[in-house]
């Protein structure tokens, strides 16, 4: 039977704080098989998982770092000088195999790559049941395709890597790999239960248009053949210093776009991130021509609203009892929520009851919807839970 515990500290010193976190999962837990970590930019990684490692030796560590800080069922845990969550998985019919590595070629060779590695450290040569992935904020889906090359379609949960600034300090770790250019996977094997809920939360407006010009993926040029920057504001009613440069990466946490998949089961977020001077908008995920976009809008109210229901859909996908919750909530949502975080751990408190969870706060977040394909978006939520059996 699978057990989960979390624990979490905001000591300013990453060792003791590693030392803290490591020695409540102990007390409570033997024979872990993996511990997610999740931290802030400001401590000594290496110190931080050196403590863990010491404590809860052999045991496999994988996470990143996390924006402006982590939820459990402590409440939200932050500090200028660091915080830390961890969250510690115990089943005696677990198999779990991590791998982390520095980009080497092209993300999707690298990727490749990891895959092989978590098979190799797993000790097995089929799919897993479901996987990990953390990546840094940029080519995300190239590690997937990597790792899909090897395994297959398998159901995925996860999310980038974040800093406190969008300065790029942004790390993420396995085993003894810590990078900021790179990815981690953890592959799992269990006959223990498994859901995932990806969702943005937001609603559609009505107005939608046609992608008709884009440049390098990632930067949306035209949409309906007039500039991108054009037809946002003309859709929001925003003005040209609202989309200036960073200032459309706030605007946009309540108006963002998003593209349906084929069956209209998920409307995967597009969160535009930079206004260019030249009327094209930066996003933080990959963009294909030819495809439709469209408006969507969300309130303050609306985003925290999203988490309980999130969390009550994801309840209700699984059978039996939960183990645990592993929740990646969108940086850019955090933003939005602002000085009302308090709201938000108390609605994830209400919702998830006497049941183990941790929140992670990224820059992109990873997920399927039913039995469609793995996707990556951004302002999104995946919230996962692990079954006791």
């Amino acid at each position: 039977m699978l057990k989960i515990r979390t624990a979490s500290s905001n000591n300013a010193d990453a060792a003791l704080a590693g030392k803290e976190c490591a020695r409540k999962i102990k007390d409570a837990l033997h024979d872990s098989k993996l511990v997610f970590v999740y931290s802030g930019v400001s401590y000594d990684q290496q110190a931080l998982l050196k403590a863990i490692g010491e404590e809860l030796p052999g045991v496999p560590l994988i996470g990143n770092t996390s924006f402006s800080g982590i939820v459990t069922q402590d409440g939200f845990i932050t500090g200028e000088k660091g915080y830390v969550g961890i969250m510690a998985l115990s089943d005696a019919d677990l198999t779990v195999g991590t791998a982390a590595a520095a980009k080497s070629g092209s993300a999707r060779e690298t990727g490749r790559k990891l895959a092989e590695s978590a098979l190799a450290a797993a000790g097995k040569k089929e799919a897993p049941a479901y996987m990990y992935m953390v990546a840094p904020p940029g080519e995300e889906e190239y590690y997937l395709k990597g790792i899909s090359d090897v395994v297959g379609r398998v159901p995925l949960f996860g999310g980038s890597a974040a800093d406190n600034t969008l300065a790029g300090e942004w790390k993420l770790f396995a085993g003894k790999t810590i990078t900021g250019d790179g990815a981690a996977v953890a592959f799992f094997y269990t006959k223990a239960a498994f859901a995932n809920k990806y969702t943005g939360g937001y609603k559609e407006t009505g107005k939608y248009g046609v992608i008709t010009k884009i440049a390098k993926e990632r930067t949306l040029v035209e949409i309906n053949g007039k500039p991108a920057l054009e037809q946002y504001r003309e859709w929001t009613g925003a003005s040209a210093k609202d989309t200036e440069g960073g200032n459309l990466l706030v605007r946009s946490i309540t108006n963002p776009l998003g593209v349906k998949d084929p069956l209209g089961d998920l409307i995967a977020v597009r969160h535009p991130m930079n206004g260019n001077a030249d009327g094209s908008i930066a996003v933080g995920n990959n963009l294909a021509v030819g495809t439709a976009i469209a408006l969507l809008e969300g309130s303050t109210d609306d985003l925290i609203k999203a988490v309980s229901a999130a969390l009550a859909d994801l309840k209700a996908k699984m059978k039996g009892p939960i183990a645990g919750f592993h929740l990646v909530h969108c940086g850019g949502r955090r933003i939005g929520i602002g000085e009302r975080i308090n709201e938000l751990t108390a609605a994830i408190k209400k919702e998830a009851g006497t049941i183990p969870f941790i929140v992670e706060f990224t820059f992109g977040e990873y997920g399927y919807e039913d039995d469609g394909r793995n996707t990556c978006g951004g302002l999104m939520l995946s919230f996962t839970a692990f079954g006791e059996k």
